[in-house]
């Protein structure tokens, strides 16, 4: 057989070969891909709930003046620290003034009856039940005299808390009365940050703590954390002080109180915030939320049933990472599930097995 022969012979094999590759290729279109595959296993883990709120100095206290008139002067500036007694207005209240002095003329009148009398009645020119009468007018006339200079003390408003003064509303020569609210005095050595829970988070959030009654599993609950309106997060913890024992008909919420220490003075009354509850679960099942997908209002994963898939709905909550989830029901410990690149799949689908955690 010649050089021609043999080399023409080779190159016929050559093109059937690639040929017959080519026709099993067109013959399996959809070839067995591998995915990545881990078998889940129970851990601890501590979610977190996070809950809108308004803080509020453990004392907020309206600064109203008892006395109607003007505003003679203004001691104090908006922000100012304050103690419990510290002048803060002065109120010009000539109707307080005019009090006092027709007080102060009908006690001496009352006096000078009195003064007249008694030396008469010990005389017995006049009966003793006559001064008893005009000792009890002199005592009356005293009793409003009194009254009249406690009234006009009031015209120096002072600060009944310590604290931080907010704004002031009115000024020097405004005329004010006991409905005006002068300014705002709040006690912030600790914040209250208000917030609410709905129902069914409140149901879980007590299942979970220990105690037999409400006021046990409050005094059992974790210290929360306070995130602050840039986001980042108060030095100090917070403890839940009272849980409200009415649902709200409207909102279907209930209001929660927690405290907040404020040596600092960093929190301010009227500022906003979120509360973090920490929720320690152990014991549970915790996948990468890659593996997931929504099916209609269902979280789905892939479960591996020896080379084949199947689509498996789970209860989930997720993780503070944002990145995982925690599975609630659905999944159970030593399962195979789809951890990735699951776009392509389908239920059914037969796969191999990337990588096994």
């Amino acid at each position: 057989m010649n050089k021609t022969l043999i080399m023409g012979s080779l190159l016929l094999l050559v093109l059937f070969s690639s040929c017959k590759n080519k026709q099993m290729g067109a013959n399996n279109p959809n070839p067995i891909l591998a995915y990545p595959v881990e078998a889940v296993a129970p851990q601890d883990v501590e979610l977190k709930s996070v809950y809108p709120a308004v803080l509020k100095g453990q004392e907020d206290v309206d600064i109203k003046p008892r006395v109607d008139g003007f505003i003679d002067k203004v001691f104090v500036d908006e922000g100012a620290v304050v103690r419990k007694g510290q002048p803060l207005f002065k109120i010009n209240s000539p109707t307080s003034v005019q009090a006092v002095q027709a007080a102060q003329s009908a006690y001496n009148t009352a006096k000078l009856d009195v003064d007249r009398i008694r030396p008469l009645a010990e005389k017995g020119i006049y009966s003793s039940v006559k001064l008893s009468t005009y000792e009890n007018v002199l005592a009356n006339a005293k009793g409003a005299l009194n009254e009249a200079k406690a009234k006009l003390s009031w015209a120096t408003v002072t600060s009944p808390v310590n604290g931080i003064v907010g704004t002031i509303n009115f000024r020097q020569g405004s005329l004010v009365n006991n409905a005006n609210v002068l300014t705002t005095v709040a006690n912030t050595t600790n914040i209250i940050a208000y917030f609410s829970i709905n129902e069914k988070d409140l149901l879980t959030l007590l299942k979970d703590m220990k105690g037999s009654t409400q006021a046990e599993k409050i005094k059992n609950m974790p210290r929360v954390k306070l995130l602050l309106s840039d986001g980042t997060e108060y030095e100090e913890t917070g403890k839940i002080e009272t849980i409200s024992g009415v649902v709200d008909a409207v909102s279907g919420a209930v209001n929660f109180r927690a405290s907040f220490p404020n040596k600092h003075g960093l929190l301010r009354s009227g500022s906003s915030g979120k509360v973090v509850i920490p929720q320690p679960i152990s014991n549970v099942i915790v996948i990468p939320q890659e593996a997931t997908f929504n099916q209609q209002d269902k979280v789905m994963v892939y479960k591996v049933l020896g080379d084949s898939v199947l689509q498996k709905s789970i209860l989930v909550k997720a993780t503070p990472d944002g990145k995982s989830y925690v599975v609630l029901d659905g999944l159970s410990a030593g399962e195979k599930i789809v951890s990735g690149s699951i776009a392509t799949l389908k239920s059914g689908q037969k796969i191999k097995v990337k990588s096994l955690k």
